[in-house]
């Protein structure tokens, strides 16, 4: 079953629709748009919000599904985008690691990024599948439009 079939878009789509929080992992690690800011938030939550919206627009066979595989598509580029930002001179130096050698911190320190990201992107991606699925279901029932009394 090709994605377009199971997903309801192609995979440039998915991968185009993980692309639009991109640039919030930059933003963030390069401290251009500092946290608590109306920007930041917007950055973080204005993505999922429009994958929902597409969702909700298209109408997949699979809302939940194609969310959380757009949330693992953002898992990968927060995980990419921190390896190519990484600064080890961020605070990063684990004094809980300090009994290993530098090389081996850093390694430890970037795999760990990256499943973070990995499982962040993909926990978004729940959410707003979630939130998609319930207002896909809300939308088609037919009895949401029938007044009470």
């Amino acid at each position: 079953m090709s994605a377009r079939r199971a997903l309801g878009f192609s995979w440039p789509a998915l991968v185009g629709l993980a692309g639009l929080a991109a640039p919030r992992v930059a933003l963030h690690d390069l401290d251009v748009v500092p946290e608590g800011t109306v920007v930041a938030a917007l950055l973080a939550v204005g993505p999922p919000l429009v994958w929902v919206a597409v969702v909700l627009w298209r109408r997949p066979p699979r809302p939940f599904l194609t969310l959380v595989v757009v949330g693992a598509l953002y898992g990968v580029f927060l995980a990419v985008g921190h390896q190519v930002f990484w600064d080890p001179s961020l605070g990063m130096n684990a004094p809980g690691l300090a009994n290993i050698s530098p090389g081996a911190r850093e390694a430890l320190l970037r795999a760990s990024a990256a499943v973070s990201s990995l499982v962040t992107g993909t926990m978004v991606g729940v959410i707003a599948g979630g939130v998609a699925a319930l207002l896909c279901r809300w939308k088609r029932r037919p009895d949401r439009h029938r007044i009470a009394g």
